[in-house]
């Protein structure tokens, strides 16, 4: 008989549908409270606690998501998500003990879908895993519901059906967040979108706790297709730039 997992936040999952995740962080006290949290929230959980061993349980287990620490015995959790992402598309949530942008925006630019600086609350990071996978299930809903041609903003091509996109006619390779972040911005070209605005469509937050994951995004997706498309206004937000009609 399938049994039925009620967690914290009374929703159920059924034993046999569990999402799983694998955490990778070599301090035992760390993986402890991350494991006992995530199971406490109906998932499946195995743990690696370093580089080497991170790559051989994500080949073997395929979880869902991996919760990642960036310093790894063997080696690194950036060169861990490389790996990982090089076999198959998954979820990256990175953690950090540096508060250090370029750390988050280099995570970022080797596939991470987002980030925490230790330390965090176990609450947020829970929160953080489930809105990620909720953000996968929407693009693979969205990649068999097929929408009518491409949005062209001059250079920029936006493909929704297959999640491309192109600059000059070039692909450019998106992270799955850094794809919906644009999305969002192309949806109303040229309108100032606040921080918060972009956390409750791109991340389903309701607060404000991670606007610097937004900062950080924006200057991930500068760097891909071109610093002068996204204008920040100063305490505001950001909006898409499109050529003049």
């Amino acid at each position: 008989m399938e049994q039925t997992h009620i967690g914290p936040g009374g929703t159920a999952a059924a034993a046999g549908a569990q999402r799983r995740v694998l955490i990778v962080e070599d301090d035992r006290t760390i993986v402890d409270a991350i494991a006992a949290r995530l199971r406490a929230e109906g998932f499946q959980v195995r743990t690696a606690g370093d580089g080497p061993a991170a790559v051989d349980t994500a080949e073997a287990w395929q979880p869902d998501l991996l919760v990642l620490d960036v310093m790894l015995p063997g080696f690194d959790g950036l060169e861990v998500c490389r790996r990982v992402q090089a076999q198959r598309p998954v979820p990256v949530l990175m953690l950090t003990a540096r508060d250090d942008e370029t750390d988050m925006l280099v995570g970022l630019g080797v596939g991470a879908d987002d980030y925490m600086t230790k330390p965090f609350s176990m609450r947020e990071l829970a929160a953080r895993v489930h809105v990620l996978l909720r953000r996968v299930e929407r693009a693979t809903l969205a990649a068999h519901t097929p929408r009518s041609g491409i949005l062209r903003l001059g250079e920029l091509e936006i493909d929704h059906a297959q999640r491309r996109v192109r600059v000059r006619g070039a692909d450019v390779h998106l992270t799955p967040t850094e794809f919906d972040l644009l999305v969002c911005l192309a949806n109303t070209p040229r309108a100032v979108l606040s921080r918060e605005q972009l956390l409750a469509e791109v991340w389903d937050w309701a607060d404000a706790s991670g606007t610097r994951t937004v900062d950080s995004h924006i200057k991930a997706l500068r760097r891909k297709i071109g610093a002068e498309r996204i204008r920040t206004v100063h305490g505001v937000g950001y909006a898409l730039e499109t050529p003049a009609a």
